[in-house]
């Protein structure tokens, strides 16, 4: 049986959360002399609301929250921040269309980037604070700051941190969780408040340089610029950005591990190692091809690669250079970067470097089994053991992955988008990057696509960024059945 009272609960303290976070937003609009009224109603309209459900639902008991009502708590406390979320959209009349507001706040609360708006630079200033606060508020995602302070509700939250954070890691950097999400924000603050002095002294005003730290933190991407990155071309600005977004693809426990200066325990990571390798390569190779395509300096031809690479690869999705126009190999190679993504336990979204891994070597340790098929032939990582069922469970959620990319693409062809638009919209969706290839690519836009394959796209970057199972337990029979 389903105990409804702490969902309802959580999900009315989700929303207070989300108004107090639209109220800092009318500050920038005094600030600059703009019109407030959106975010100060929406804010009010989710407090409303919010407050009472919080205030008025029972507390629960102590170990109130089980699996089920953490899966509950992390899909419908999603579901409603994003429709709450694009209120300011509608009420300012800046998107004043359902479908796109959802787009774009689904977009904003997954950190995947994609946007219906073509004319950046002419929307109200507060608008696009609260655009790119909302990739900040999902790129930790609120629900486990809200785990911070369960114990003032009294809720337990180990269930639904485990729903909640990205990757399949199991590491934790203390044993009450409440105390990880603390440290997890501890760390994720400061890197935001270092990026902004950091993108402030470098030439940014003071509003760019916070929603900047904002969308690269949370690897998010939306600019508050036509031209994304490429108006900034400096780099004194680029540079710093594509070391924020290394830091962000990273696992948090080896960020906390750096700060407290256990650089041993940083680099027994095996995914942290791959991580930095395939970086490197990468970026050696594509530096070659864009040098070759007739860029004039190395040091141009390496700067637009390492950046455009760590915008895919951490799905960030910022936009420096057009990767389309550096030949066709290119194109290939950063289509199936999409599918990679950065560091389990990061901001980042895609299928996670970890998941690659244990495929890889699984894969290549079942040749051995074959030929000695009654040895004992265990699959570790960080030299410890990785269990069966932890195997099983990445190879299914990578078929699941691919079933639900191919399903997408057919559905986007069945709308009558070309092949190249219809698998890029829906691998850049599913893996939460941004920028995808075909007519959605570096220098496009969602705002063409029909209202019916916006709301598709964003299901799938729902679907992508709560790691697939949270959403999809929720339609089997068996998880509603009362055992």
């Amino acid at each position: 049986m389903i105990n409804w009272r702490p969902v309802i609960r959580v999900i009315g303290v989700l929303l207070i959360l989300i108004g107090v976070m639209m109220f800092s937003g009318i500050l920038v609009a005094h600030y600059h002399e703009e019109d407030f009224t959106a975010l100060l109603y929406s804010g009010l309209i989710c407090i409303a609301i919010g407050l009472p459900v919080w205030y008025f639902t029972p507390f629960a008991s102590r170990n109130g929250i089980r699996k089920r009502e953490g899966y509950l708590i992390v899909a419908l406390g999603w579901l409603a921040m994003v429709c709450f979320g694009m209120l300011p959209y509608l009420f300012s009349g800046v998107i004043p269309g359902v479908a796109d507001a959802f787009f774009e706040t689904v977009s904003g609360m997954t950190t995947t980037g994609a946007s219906v708006l073509t004319e950046i630079e002419g929307q109200p200033l507060n608008i696009l604070y609260w655009r790119s606060l909302t990739q900040w508020i999902g790129g930790m995602g609120i629900i486990v700051l809200t785990v911070a302070i369960f114990p003032l509700l009294g809720i337990a939250g180990i269930e639904l941190f485990v729903a909640e954070a990205p990757g399949p890691t199991s590491d934790k950097l203390h044993p009450r969780i409440s105390e990880t999400a603390k440290r997890l924000w501890g760390i994720y603050v400061g890197l935001t408040l270092i990026l902004i002095l950091i993108l402030w002294a470098a030439g940014m005003t003071p509003f760019d340089a916070v929603n900047h730290a904002f969308t690269t933190m949370a690897t998010g991407g939306f600019s508050t610029k036509n031209a994304s990155m490429a108006a900034y071309d400096t780099p004194w600005i680029q540079y710093p950005i594509a070391l924020f977004m290394l830091f962000a693809g990273t696992n948090y426990t080896v960020l906390y591990f750096a700060v407290k200066g256990r650089f041993k325990s940083v680099w027994r990571i095996d995914e942290f190692r791959a991580y930095l390798y395939l970086i490197a390569f990468l970026t050696l190779v594509v530096t070659l091809q864009v040098k070759w395509s007739g860029v004039a300096s190395w040091e141009r031809a390496f700067r637009d690669s390492i950046f455009q690479i760590l915008s895919i690869i951490t799905t960030t999705g910022f936009v420096s250079a057009d990767y389309t126009s550096w030949g066709n190999g290119v194109t290939m190679l950063f289509f199936i970067l999409l599918f990679i993504g950065a560091c389990a336990g990061s901001t980042s979204g895609g299928i996670k470097i970890i998941r690659h891994l244990v495929f890889v070597k699984n894969s290549y340790l079942e040749f051995k089994r074959i030929l000695h098929p009654r040895a004992v032939v265990p699959l570790k990582l960080n030299d410890q053991i990785v269990r069966g069922r932890i195997i099983t469970h990445i190879i299914i959620f990578l078929l699941l992955y691919l079933l639900l990319f191919l399903m997408g693409s057919l559905l986007m062809s069945l709308m009558g988008y070309d092949f190249l638009t219809a698998i890029g919209a829906v691998a850049t969706s599913l893996g939460n990057v941004g920028p995808g290839i075909g007519l959605v690519g570096p220098v496009d836009n969602f705002a063409w696509l029909s209202g019916s394959a916006k709301v598709l796209l964003s299901l799938l970057m729902l679907l992508g960024r709560l790691e697939l199972f949270t959403m999809l337990v929720l339609l089997t029979p068996f998880f509603w059945k009362s055992n």
